[in-house]
């Protein structure tokens, strides 16, 4: 009497068996939902937590479209306006003139003008810069870096630094009379203090 091969069981096929490849892209791709999850989560935190109003000013060293260059930590002892707009933004247009204004009023009483473009192009950044007459010193915010360091929301947004390096404030959208000159005759006004400790 033979044995009949109906009821032994076949042996395993490539599709029965589980595939390398197979056992690990589910975990794959729930780390790679779980990375960008993660990054969102921090750029809203960063979104929500504002541009940076206080504190030591974060450290930069900027180089003009003139050549020119300029490093905050140098700039001890003056006030800085630190001011960051684009060729492309309308209401950096609005208050333009009246920066410059100032900056000419301010040059000689210890007060600095730094101008960051932020996702500009050269060409319209000089332009722009001829435009409007703008003599202090301006230049590309290369790789965003400044930008990101005072996590700005967007252009124009202008930083006070104060004689000590400390920031002393910040102005979300276009300046206008007469706040600028308020917000420097505060800072001059000011003594000079050892900044605190780190």
């Amino acid at each position: 009497m033979s044995v009949s091969d109906a009821g032994a069981p076949s042996p395993p096929t490539d599709q029965a068996r589980p595939r390398p490849a197979a056992r690990f892209a589910r975990p794959t791709a729930y780390g790679l939902v779980l990375g960008l999850l993660a990054l969102l989560a921090w750029g809203l935190v960063q979104a929500d937590s504002g541009p940076r109003g206080t504190g030591a000013a974060p450290d930069f060293t900027l180089t003009g479209f003139d050549g020119r260059t300029a490093t905050l930590s140098a700039l001890r002892g003056q006030v800085v306006v630190v001011n960051f707009w684009a060729s492309w933004c309308p209401p950096c247009r609005e208050e333009a003139a009246y920066l410059e204004q100032t900056w000419r009023a301010y040059q000689d009483r210890g007060v600095v003008f730094v101008g960051v473009d932020w996702v500009d192009t050269e060409k319209e950044a000089l332009a722009y810069i001829d435009e409007f007459d703008i003599t202090y010193i301006n230049g590309p915010d290369i790789g965003t870096r400044i930008a990101q360091d005072y996590n700005i929301q967007g252009v124009p947004e202008t930083f006070f630094v104060d004689k000590s390096g400390q920031l002393r404030g910040v102005h979300i959208g276009p300046l206008s009379p007469p706040e600028l000159k308020v917000r420097i005759e505060e800072l001059l006004a000011e003594p000079e203090a050892t900044p605190p400790p780190a």
